[in-house]
């Protein structure tokens, strides 16, 4: 410790990166003391850190116990996992854990708008800020998506901020009030990180505490919410709506429509997110609208105008018939079996890409799931053999060297109608920088197929 931070009057950052340097600026602004400290020794974002605040401490490598005791609070990035024994160690001694969310919910008095679940946050996201916008509202998008939500105080004040949270994020948070709350969706994902699934959805459920609004899906039980909640509840899904202010579908003059309880707001024919899974992050950014106030019968332009993001059921090019879907965005396995339920009905035949690191899911519903109009899988990465234990019996399969190959090779299986989707339900650190790099790939791989 440098002789300019004294015992308990400083701040220590764990975790550099993005998040770690957003808090530092932060932080700096508030003429607050800090230092960081990071288990890696050459983390991202080291340089531009030792630029802009060459006289802080930095500590790089395994976390002492005895140093994190010392300090006023510990602002964890979500990517440090909370189990860690130095931070238990300091926890049990009294020392504040906190994330960067916590204190931006202390710094902002806007209203907020949050979103969470394992599939869908971020499209949720910035559809509901691009409807914000639509209606005059200076807004800001950011946390797990787009800007550190430290950053998002640079811009000036805003009229309303909307936030995707992750459950790493939202175990650091105590003080959000959010307007509305949005639990989108829950399946296994980072079972690496938690003791079992109800620790994961126990992380996921904090998002509606003290929350003005509770939005959950009637698809999905796991996201009704598990304690007594005396605010207002909004539900969304793809059957009628149950009541006056949940968001669902209604048949009117032939076509299907999403509709607030009797109110139909716009045809469903007319939301450019792909499959049904598509028309539900819709009527969920409905229902986030609807608790923020906005106009609903003005937000249908803003909907229809929406481009789906990059990674995330993203049509390629049309090859010789065959459309090539990139969701590489698909991560785990509900967000892999969305897609596939929402595409089947599309296409003829979808030829699935799977695989990477599995992150400790039970795969075991491929046994069904991939029924009836998988036509073929390629399995690729890590965990490629693991997933092969749990495919359909007689669904063929191949085992291609890399994504490359495997394009390839469905490309050549595949016929016109048909669809190649890239949905691997698995993280791709094994074979790439992340989901990005491998969306990059295999976009680039379908624009060198013949025509």
């Amino acid at each position: 410790m440098s002789d300019g931070l004294q015992a308990e009057s400083y701040h220590l950052i764990i975790g550099l990166g993005a998040t770690g340097l957003s808090v530092a600026h932060y932080l700096d602004r508030c003429q607050q003391p800090f230092a960081i400290a990071d288990t890696r020794h050459h983390p991202p974002g080291l340089q531009a850190f030792e630029a802009a605040f060459p006289n802080s401490d930095i500590w790089l490598g395994p976390l002492d116990a005895e140093l994190l005791c010392k300090a006023k609070s510990l602002i964890v990035s979500p990517g440090v996992s909370l189990a860690e024994p130095a931070l238990q160690a300091a926890r049990e001694a009294g020392v504040d854990l906190l994330g960067d969310i916590e204190l931006f919910c202390r710094a902002v008095s806007a209203p907020v708008l949050a979103i969470t679940g394992s599939n869908a946050k971020s499209t949720v996201t910035s559809l509901v800020g691009e409807m914000a916008r639509s209606t005059g509202l200076k807004v800001g998008v950011g946390g797990n998506i787009g800007l550190p939500v430290l950053d998002l105080l640079n811009e000036g004040e805003q009229d309303l901020y909307v936030l995707e949270l992750s459950s790493f994020q939202l175990e650091t948070t105590h003080s959000l009030e959010a307007q509305g709350a949005a639990l989108l969706n829950i399946s296994e994902d980072h079972l690496d990180r938690y003791a079992s699934m109800q620790d994961y959805i126990f992380a996921k459920q904090r998002i509606f505490h003290h929350a003005q609004a509770v939005i959950y899906s009637r698809e999905d039980e796991q996201t009704l919410p598990i304690h007594g909640q005396l605010a207002p509840q909004i539900s969304f899904g793809l059957d009628k709506p149950p009541g006056p202010q949940d968001m669902g579908l209604l048949e009117k003059d032939g076509r299907s429509w999403l509709a607030q309880g009797e109110q139909a707001l716009m045809a469903a024919d007319e939301v450019p997110l792909a499959g049904r899974h598509g028309l539900l992050n819709a009527l969920a950014a409905y229902a986030l609208a609807a608790a923020a106030g906005l106009p609903l019968v003005d937000l249908a332009g803003a909907v229809r105008s929406f481009q789906s993001l990059p990674h995330r059921c993203q049509k390629v090019d049309v090859k010789r018939g065959v459309s090539y879907i990139n969701d590489s965005k698909a991560t785990n396995l509900g967000a892999a079996l969305a897609a596939i339920q929402g595409l089947r009905q599309d296409y003829k035949h979808l030829w699935l890409i799977l695989g990477g690191e599995g992150k400790g899911q039970d795969f075991a519903v491929l046994k069904t799931a991939l029924q009836p109009s998988i036509a073929g899988v390629a399995l690729i990465g890590r965990d490629a053999p693991l997933l092969a234990e749990h495919l359909p019996e007689g669904l063929p399969c191949w085992y291609p060297e890399n994504l490359e190959a495997a394009i390839q090779h469905l490309a050549s299986a595949a016929s016109a109608g048909d669809a190649v989707v890239l949905s691997p339900a698995c993280a791709s650190f094994d074979q790439f920088d992340g989901y990005a790099q491998r969306g990059e790939v295999f976009i680039r791989c379908v624009q060198h197929l013949p025509d």
